[in-house]
């Protein structure tokens, strides 16, 4: 029976039950659907509307079947499979939900919300192609679509393409500028595109936006450590674990800054807190592993390792970390190995060819060795610039009658190793300009006359070809057989080492340099993280103080020089560094020296430049230019290594010098007999 106004009484129900639904007022719309049901079970608006209510209160499959018995009345509306879509993947039911994406868009082509959802699926299904056409679809349907904006943004992130992610993401914030998820995805396709200071922006609109996103705080905890500014990253992520204090990213996260600032212990603690929190949060175990490896404890290391991938067997980082540890194993075939995944997963990381480098020089596997090195120009952070306006010489040209310039890279002692090939590349013909750091600026000067010593920062005027210093040996093809290492290739002021060798003549028996520590390069975490592990302190030498028929000499330069003020009980040491100003008066005093004990630093290579004695304390994890499974160096005939037996046992290396240097003081007696030993020096 119709109503007084002429409408039927059904029709009008359903306006009001849907009017009720939309204002959200689930509870008074829900009866009026079940109602008009009762009264004409076949009512497809009230079964959809029905269905939507029961997924409102969490009751899907239910929903489910309401929905697929509306669509059996109705097969032709394309909104409800749409909804049926979104109610199937709530169950983890893809494949289904995919199936009424797709029936619901032949319905409707111009379905953008349809489109929307089928780019998202794809998207969570891997099939990310497939999912940025339909977002594509989505945006040419509708242009101000802020959402499928967002989802194209993050697919093309996944697919690396991070300049165009960027680009919707932008979109979307023209459309919605108040939009603080936008702005963190932002910040997340700078991250990825190393624009780290940018990422801080985005992210910390985000936080003005929404301040309570403890995402966004985690995310911008990461884009600071990238920057190296540890105390803003680490607060940062103590904001995000006091906003969600079981966010377990946030602990990785922090445990990355810890370990960077040192303090690896702690480090280790927020990434098992982590753990503790999501024990499958594969990046958790990785960083875990990375704390481990700075605790020299390998084993555990490579155990989180082996978690971790077995979590996510393609976390390119990971596999780098088990490939570091291996190496630091000394199980150099299973770490290249590593090395070889962690490339293949990221074949455009110049950093991963860099790290396998280093690995095959340090097993004197240098033809493709050195080829690799020069792939730590490629990093993000370059060791090495090709900006010159003249061709870089490898090794093709003939060098007779040419200008090679060549330019310092890396560390003092690096510079001190690689000079060396200026003297090969005269002999070739060639006149050498070569710039190093001040302080080998003067002593570089003997290295000899056809090689011009100019400034660290200084450009000749005029050159042939460049190259840079550690890029010689790939120039000259060096093997371990046919490095230069006639020594002495520089040499000491003469006038310098008579005045040393007068101040020494008072003193007893052999005279002895010590040097224990390197620069602790505190602005660079990794190479301060080696740095821990290179350097001893003064007290480590205690056992020298019951040497006799030995004096002993400070080379010690730096920080550690103020040891000197408080050495072991019983170990005399001269100390004279004061008036040491540059390499040049440390060759001076270094030449007029028996022997040097030192860790591996620039004293080490200035030693062996020199032809003089050294007895360099190497950790176990030693640098690749030490090889391996040998106490000598091809670099320097005079060297003698004396290695770690395991990881930061240091005891066992001091004792070993002390028995071999008191054996070798006991065959000089005196000091006539001392220099005859080391004739030619």
């Amino acid at each position: 029976m119709p109503s007084v106004d002429g409408r039927d009484p059904l029709e009008t129900r359903l306006q009001q039950a849907q009017t009720l639904h939309r204002s959200g007022n689930l509870l008074a719309a829900e009866p009026l659907y079940e109602d008009i049901l009762r009264a004409q079970p076949d009512q497809f608006e009230a079964l959809h509307g029905l269905g939507l209510i029961a997924f409102q209160h969490g009751q899907a499959e239910r929903s489910v079947a309401l929905i697929r018995k509306a669509i059996e009345l109705n097969p032709r509306q394309a909104a409800a499979h749409s909804n049926l879509g979104i109610i199937l993947l709530s169950l983890h039911r893809s494949d289904e939900a995919l199936a009424q994406y797709d029936q619901a868009i032949a319905l409707q082509p111009d379905y953008a919300e349809a489109l929307y959802n089928r780019g998202v699926l794809l998207h969570l299904m891997q099939r990310d192609e497939a999912a940025l056409a339909s977002l594509d679809k989505a945006i040419e349907v509708q242009r101000d679509f802020v959402a499928a904006h967002v989802s194209r943004g993050e697919v093309l992130v996944s697919l690396r393409r991070f300049e165009t992610a960027l680009e919707s993401y932008d979109r979307a914030i023209v459309l919605d500028p108040n939009h603080a998820d936008v702005h963190n995805h932002r910040g997340k396709a700078l991250s990825s595109l190393q624009r780290h200071d940018e990422a801080c922006e985005s992210y910390g609109t985000a936080i003005r936006l929404q301040p309570d996103h403890a995402e966004v705080y985690n995310n911008r905890a990461s884009a600071l450590w990238q920057l190296d500014r540890y105390a803003e990253s680490l607060a940062h992520c103590d904001h995000a674990i006091a906003l969600k204090p079981d966010y377990a990213e946030a602990y990785t996260n922090r445990g990355n800054v810890l370990r960077d600032l040192y303090r690896f212990t702690e480090a280790l603690r927020d990434c098992d807190k982590a753990i503790e929190i999501n024990p499958r949060l594969a990046a958790a175990h990785a960083n875990r592993a990375n704390a481990l490896r700075e605790l020299q404890r390998y084993e555990e290391a490579l155990d989180s390792c082996d978690v971790a991938i077995g979590l996510d067997p393609d976390q390119a980082e990971a596999h780098i970390n088990r490939g570091n540890i291996l190496s630091d194993l000394q199980r150099y075939e299973e770490a290249l190995l590593s090395y070889d995944r962690s490339i293949a997963l990221r074949p455009n990381d110049a950093a991963l060819y860099w790290i396998k480098s280093l690995c095959l020089l340090r097993t004197a596997r240098w033809h493709q060795g050195w080829e690799l090195f020069e792939y730590r120009k490629r990093r993000l952070h370059p060791t090495a610039s090709d900006g010159h306006p003249r061709p870089r010489w490898l090794g093709q040209e003939d060098l007779a009658g040419k200008t090679l310039y060549i330019y310092w890279e890396w560390g003092l002692g690096d510079t001190i190793q690689f000079c060396r090939y200026a003297a090969v590349a005269n002999s070739l013909g060639a006149t050498v300009i070569m710039s190093v750091q001040s302080p080998l600026r003067r002593l570089l000067t003997t290295i000899g006359r056809d090689t011009h010593i100019i400034g660290e920062h200084a450009m000749p005027a005029a050159f042939d070809y460049h190259c840079s210093m550690m890029g010689l040996p790939l120039a000259f093809r060096t093997t371990v057989t046919t490095i230069p290492n006639q020594v002495p290739y520089l040499t000491a002021d003469p006038v310098a080492v008579a005045f040393w060798r007068k101040r020494l003549a008072g003193t007893d028996g052999m005279r002895v340099g010590l040097c224990w520590a390197g620069d602790p390069r505190h602005y660079h975490p990794a190479a301060h993280a080696i740095d821990l592990r290179r350097s001893i302190s003064l007290a480590r030498y205690a056992p020298l103080a019951t040497m006799r028929g030995v004096t002993f000499v400070s080379l010690q330069k730096g920080e550690a020089a103020a040891q000197v003020a408080t050495p072991p009980v019983g170990l005399a040491l001269h100390d004279w560094t004061n008036e040491l100003i540059d390499f040049a008066d440390t060759a001076a005093l270094v030449a007029a020296l028996d022997l040097v004990i030192t860790v591996d630093t620039s004293v080490a290579h200035l030693a062996g430049a020199l032809g003089k004695p050294v007895w360099i304390l190497d950790r176990y994890d030693a640098c690749w230019r030490w090889l391996v499974d040998r106490d000598d160096s091809p670099w320097y005939p005079t060297a003698r290594l004396w290695r770690q037996p395991k990881p930061g046992d240091w005891e066992s290396v001091i004792a070993d010098v002390v028995v071999a240097l008191r054996d070798l003081v006991g065959r000089r007696p005196d000091r006539a007999r001392t220099e005859a030993s080391f004739s030619g020096t």
